[in-house]
């Protein structure tokens, strides 16, 4: 077993749910830095974003590890993190390893026009879809954003009713039917625990974190 300490590099909208999973569990071994969330309406960015932090934090740790799937970067997020011999979370996207990718594909199955939402985007609706689309300034475009879309999936992690009544308003926004599904953070957790459990023990230095600043 390795006695190292293990660097995490998250996207910030995963943030809360990998800095739970991780003081759960006790891994004190275990940092976290989070880029920006809202690399998320840019995936094309992702990429560098990330191979910039690894070349900033890989001398502070013995294992680095990316927290983030595909995520819209069609393999090249994969291009940086494979010759590098670094991991990264299970399949395309925050969706998948929220759900777990055996009922996520069930999702999808069931309701290929499905819109997903996971608790951090219920939150930053607005910022994020959207501002971030645009349909702020030119709300007539969202027929054409959401037209092919039958409903809003909120898969939802801490179960809280406020998000729940959030999630609900923002598909009647949209015009979309809503489905809500609770998963909690097993299946992120399920993902996250082979690589960081067996990483190292606990050392005196005490789990830390560090977030950047979210635009």
């Amino acid at each position: 077993m390795a006695t190292g300490r293990v660097m995490v590099i998250a996207c910030g909208a995963i943030a809360r749910e990998v800095l739970r999973i991780r003081d759960m569990n006790g891994w004190d071994h275990v940092e976290v830095q989070c880029l920006p969330a809202g690399l998320h309406n840019t995936p094309q960015a992702i990429p560098k974003a990330v191979s910039d932090k690894i070349e900033q934090v890989r001398n502070q740790a013995d294992t680095l590890f990316v927290a983030y799937a595909d995520c819209g970067t069609a393999g090249a997020l994969d291009r940086v993190l494979e010759p590098l011999n670094i991991e990264r979370l299970p399949g395309a996207h925050c969706y998948e390893f929220f759900a777990g990718s055996e009922a996520f594909g069930d999702l999808t199955d069931e309701q290929p026009g499905s819109f997903y939402l996971t608790d951090f985007l219920v939150r930053h609706f607005e910022r994020l879809v959207i501002q971030g689309l645009g349909l702020d300034r030119h709300p007539e475009l969202a027929g054409q954003y959401f037209g092919n879309y039958r409903r809003v999936v909120h898969l939802a992690q801490d179960g809280s009713r406020s998000l729940r009544r959030q999630a609900a308003g923002h598909a009647k926004r949209l015009g979309l039917d809503f489905d809500y599904r609770q998963f909690g953070d097993g299946p992120l957790a399920a993902a996250l625990t082979p690589v960081l459990e067996n990483a190292g023990p606990a050392t005196d230095n005490g789990p830390s974190a560090s977030l950047e600043k979210t635009p």
